[in-house]
């Protein structure tokens, strides 16, 4: 079955890599609005009997979904045999119970809304908080891909004496795994609280890491504030500046900017949202698991 690979705008540059290493052509479109605000859906390239791909990131979602939506019935209704969805990013992930009373469990109702649309998914490290897998919020078929083996393969490359920094215990699992698969050391910054208002942060055996260069890595940076913080104990301590690495570039608002004026050296994070801090391009294993993906629905 041939594949053909449709960008939402902004996705142009992942779905060329993807194309590229899929052996897929990249389909043309018309996706507009018109002037009252309706989106306008067109698909000018032969989709009959393809595999249809759709390449869109999820931050800021609401923008998106209808276009989306629109393009996979369209595609359908040419002929295409299955529209498989491409999110390296998957929004709505949070919201995963009732915090307050009425509230809604989006992330349930988004799985539902983009499973009536799409024939599969294939994201990169969803906020996967209280829910074990994917499978218990999409019920279409789906595959998760984790981000640390490259996260891993890049420091090992680029990062002279690292040392891993995880924010707080929660961190601990994540970082630890990451500075296994780089083969270099990890701490865990420690809180003792002497008071309702004192805690005091250290970071344990600072005196072997005091030439190494600490590495932050985190999911998502979204406001930045995590970081920002650790890096402040960094400095207190007497470590030098941290590079920041994270897979999601959400950043919203001024973060970006709050995290360079904060104690780094640099900000490093994977292509799943286009930022000016991608470093790490994860399209090779987007399209080994996109391509089996396909083979198995």
């Amino acid at each position: 079955m041939k594949t053909i690979l449709f960008s939402l705008p902004g996705n142009q540059e992942l779905t060329a890599q993807l194309a590229k290493k899929m052996n897929a052509e990249i389909g043309e479109c018309k996706l507009r609005k018109f002037p009252d605000g309706e989106s306008y859906t067109r698909i000018l390239s032969d989709v009959k009997g393809k595999c249809v791909v759709m390449v869109c990131t999820l931050h800021e979602p609401d923008e998106k979904l209808l276009p989306l939506y629109f393009l996979s019935h369209t595609a359908k209704s040419l002929g295409a045999m299955c529209t498989c969805l491409v999110a390296p990013y998957l929004a709505y992930m949070r919201q995963d119970k009732v915090f307050h009373e009425g509230e809604g469990v989006t992330s349930s109702y988004f799985g539902k809304l983009i499973s009536g649309f799409a024939d599969s998914i294939t994201t990169i490290d969803p906020h996967l908080h209280r829910i074990s897998s994917l499978g218990e919020v999409y019920d279409i078929p789906n595959r998760v891909i984790r981000a640390a083996d490259a996260i891993s393969k890049y420091i090992k490359e680029n990062i002279h004496n690292p040392v891993l920094i995880g924010p707080d215990s929660e961190s601990e699992q994540w970082v630890s795994d990451v500075a296994k698969k780089a083969g270099v050391p990890f701490t865990v910054l420690q809180k003792v609280r002497h008071g309702d208002r004192d805690v005091e942060v250290s970071v344990p055996d600072v005196e072997k890491y005091k030439e190494s260069t600490p590495v932050l890595v985190d999911d998502i940076i979204s406001t930045a504030r995590t970081m920002i913080e650790t890096t402040e104990h960094l400095k207190n301590a007497g470590m030098k500046p941290a590079i920041c690495i994270g897979i999601h570039a959400v950043f919203s608002e001024n973060a970006y900017q709050d995290l360079w004026d904060a104690y780094v050296e640099n900000i490093i994070t994977c292509n799943t949202i286009p930022h000016q801090s991608n470093r790490i391009d994860l399209s090779d294993i987007i399209a080994k698991e996109v391509t089996e993906l396909m083979h198995h629905t």
